[in-house]
């Protein structure tokens, strides 16, 4: 089954979430847990805790947080089991009425598995080749 990527961006919050939210989404977490289309989920603390890591022509910058310039920022993730993109962008949907405005950007996950011929460098892949010499 294909696995997706949800990004949730919106308007940093100031306060925390309040106990009714966080127990609407601790229903919704659990259920997606429960029916097996939630793989995993977090939320992210304060853009102010965060840095930024760029490379440019070969130099490194960092700049600390919080991110001023920035009108919507990454406030979580899912990784989401379903058999469409149109299964994922209605799974999304659920999650924005409980979470509430912003948007989330879908991609869907690569699978390696799915192509053939495909070198990897995973673990396993090292593995059998290691087996099979």
């Amino acid at each position: 089954m294909p696995r997706f990527l949800s990004i949730y961006k919106t308007v940093e919050r100031t306060a925390p979430p309040l106990p009714e939210e966080m127990a609407k989404m601790g229903k919704l977490v659990e259920d997606g847990f429960k029916s097996g289309y939630l793989v995993a989920t977090e939320g992210c603390l304060p853009t102010s805790l965060g840095a930024r890591v760029r490379l440019s022509q070969g130099k490194v910058s960092v700049t600390d947080g919080p991110f001023a310039e920035s009108k919507e920022v990454v406030a979580g993730f899912a990784i989401l089991n379903a058999s469409s993109k149109e299964e994922a962008i209605q799974m999304t949907k659920d999650f924005l009425e409980v979470a509430g405005d912003g948007e989330c950007e879908i991609r869907q996950i690569f699978e390696a598995e799915g192509c053939p011929g495909l070198a990897t460098n995973t673990a396993s892949s090292k593995k059998e080749a290691a087996l099979a010499s």
